[in-house]
């Protein structure tokens, strides 16, 4: 009991772990966020303009993410300058907003090992390299759904993605995002296990974009 006691609380402290050294990390993981979703949950309250209608975003990027094979690493000491508002400003685009991409380096992106421009311009190349399925876009009305069939959608759209490099995540009821796991060149590769975690829902709401 104490031995698995100890183990647990290893698990644990790698998930948390903050403070790591820049660089030092085995893959990346790039989590692409439903609007929708997010928009319901939290953009709406907060006035987001993400939530706009008029803005018609989709999946955005969430993030990329440096992680372990177990668990991951933040807030990480480096010596890279913070981003000019210009430059998260640009990220906008893809990310909904300057302050997501603000909070992004902050947390993740020092523990690249990458100027803050460049960490921007391999977070924009990711999500670029990602077919995200029209399908899911041009959907008319809310609908309830086995979870699994968005990441089935992006399967079928990416055939380099495979099941165990990809995982569809759920949050209050709602599909919430999809994470591929990629090498440092940006290349589909399997999942660590505390990162493939499907979300099991058999009637997942997915609201349709605005």
């Amino acid at each position: 009991m104490i031995r698995l006691i100890m183990a647990l609380m290893l698990i644990a402290g790698a998930a948390r772990a903050e403070g790591e050294r820049a660089g030092a990390f085995d893959y990346y993981v790039l989590a692409l966020s439903w609007t929708p979703t997010w928009c319901a949950i939290e953009g709406d309250g907060r006035g987001s303009p993400q939530c706009d209608p008029r803005q018609g975003f989709g999946f955005t990027l969430h993030g990329l993410w440096p992680q372990y094979e177990a668990g991951w690493p933040s807030y990480c000491p480096t010596s890279e300058r913070n981003p000019s508002r210009g430059m998260t400003a640009d990220m906008a685009d893809i990310m909904g907003s300057s302050g997501l991409a603000w909070h992004q380096w902050n947390k993740h992106g020092v523990c690249s090992g990458l100027s803050a421009r460049d960490y921007f311009a391999l977070s924009r190349l990711a999500y670029e390299r990602v077919t995200r399925p029209d399908l899911l876009r041009n959907l008319g009305r809310e609908v309830r759904l086995p979870a699994e069939v968005i990441e089935e959608a992006f399967l079928e759209e990416n055939p380099d993605l495979r099941d165990e490099t990809t995982t569809v995540t759920c949050r209050d009821g709602r599909v919430q995002e999809i994470r591929i796991c990629l090498t440092r060149d940006l290349d589909p590769r399997e999942c660590g296990r505390d990162v493939a975690r499907d979300c099991s829902l058999q009637e997942a709401i997915f609201a349709p974009m605005r």
